[in-house]
């Protein structure tokens, strides 16, 4: 029996990637940053190889028990599905397209006609700001919240007692069947919130609407090898459910870690793909650098016991998807950066530097051999280096 648990961190980037000019995101280094402005305390993560992962920053002069290194994004763009899928092993070789100066007024005269609502906002916003802006008229007229960012996203922000969010998801599954072709973004996203203006509030019932993915990914091998591919988190959002044989839409990380570590007590073939989201959507993108800190440190401190539950022969692997670095004040959006890879089983007692990986497919291709399927998706593995 054989197990990988792939967990992402999300936006727990490394420093900025060769290319981050092109995305203006020089200077970025969202986990760099965050060590050197609160001084986090990841013992764990530190003994896995964390502060030999160039960019971090972080010291530590215990031992090194385990694999390190950062991964190169070679797909377009620096979102959540474009990062996922890579670590999958698919990679977007065209950007999805992005809306800076909101959505044609053609579609979004169709949008309004197929749900019955007239829509407000259609712009670039901060999800918390635009609810300030414009939570108010919402509640008052019934009118959606439409809004974009710096990622290939239409959001919609509905008041859970005007919409409830099942309402929501509707108008989101309306939107992901329209946006197509030259409009077809990554995700269309569900962003329900409460309360009154002044104190709104977003709620755990997000949901992501994601176009499917457009290569084979390492959760369909998996599924197709007749063992277990597990999502827990909004996993099953990014591969728009495909190629998983169960999922815990769980929300938030306490929660998220709950489902993973309920996974790891039970038996059973395959993977395990887990997303962390609150280092990005509570505190990356809010330019919150002491939250994101404290989200490490409460996933660090859990780090013994999910060691503990591995068996022998099983992986346990920590990584990211891209940065969204909280202390890049001329942005809250993500940012285009390298990843760090952590990597342990149990036995292993030695350092093992991975280096800097070409591609993120390259965590695909090691848990595809490490199942024992010939998936490569065109990457290396580096399973090897975690048996020497």
């Amino acid at each position: 029996m054989s197990r990988v648990f792939l967990t992402v961190l999300d936006a727990v980037g490394t420093g900025e990637a060769p290319d981050a000019a092109d995305y203006g995101d020089v200077g970025a280094n969202t986990l760099g940053h965050v060590i050197a402005a609160c001084n986090p305390k990841l013992p764990n993560m530190a003994e896995m190889g964390l502060g030999r992962i160039p960019g971090t920053g972080y010291a530590w002069d215990g031992p090194v028990k385990g694999a390190y290194g950062r991964g190169r994004e070679v797909s377009k763009g620096k979102d959540t599905t474009s990062g996922h899928w890579e670590i999958a092993g698919v990679q977007v070789k065209t950007a999805f397209p992005t809306f800076p100066e909101g959505f044609p007024a053609s579609f979004m005269e169709a949008y309004e006609k197929a749900i019955g609502y007239k829509c407000i906002g259609n712009k670039t916003a901060s999800g918390t700001v635009i609810l300030e802006e414009l939570g108010e008229e919402h509640l008052k007229n019934h009118t959606p919240i439409v809004y974009t960012s710096a990622d290939s996203v239409f959001q919609i922000a509905c008041h859970e007692e005007l919409f409830p969010p099942e309402k929501l998801y509707e108008f989101c599954r309306i939107a992901r069947e329209m946006l197509q072709g030259e409009l077809g973004v990554g995700r269309v996203i569900a962003r329900p919130f409460v309360g009154q203006p002044g104190s709104f509030k977003r709620t755990g019932n997000r949901r992501d609407f994601s176009l499917p993915p457009c290569g084979r990914t390492l959760a369909d091998a998996v599924k197709e090898a007749g063992m277990e591919s597990i999502g827990v988190g909004k996993i099953e959002d990014i591969l728009a459910h495909q190629g998983l044989t169960k999922s815990d839409h769980a929300a938030g990380n306490p929660a998220c870690m709950d489902a993973l570590i309920r996974f790891m007590k039970t038996d059973f073939d395959g993977l395990c793909f887990t997303n962390l989201v609150d280092t990005d959507s509570v505190y990356g993108h809010r330019n919150d650098p002491v939250g994101f800190a404290g989200a490490l440190e409460a996933f660090d401190a859990r780090l013994p016991e999910m060691k503990s539950l591995l068996h022998p022969g099983d992986l346990m692997i920590i990584t990211a998807d891209h940065g969204c670095d909280p202390c890049f004040l001329q942005s809250t959006d993500h940012t285009r950066e390298y990843i760090p890879i952590l990597a342990w089983t149990p036995g292993m007692n030695t350092a093992a530097d991975l280096g800097v990986r070409s591609t993120f497919a390259d965590i695909g291709a090691t848990c595809a051999e490490w199942l024992g399927l010939p998936d490569r998706f065109g990457a290396e593995s580096f399973a090897k280096a975690l048996k020497e």
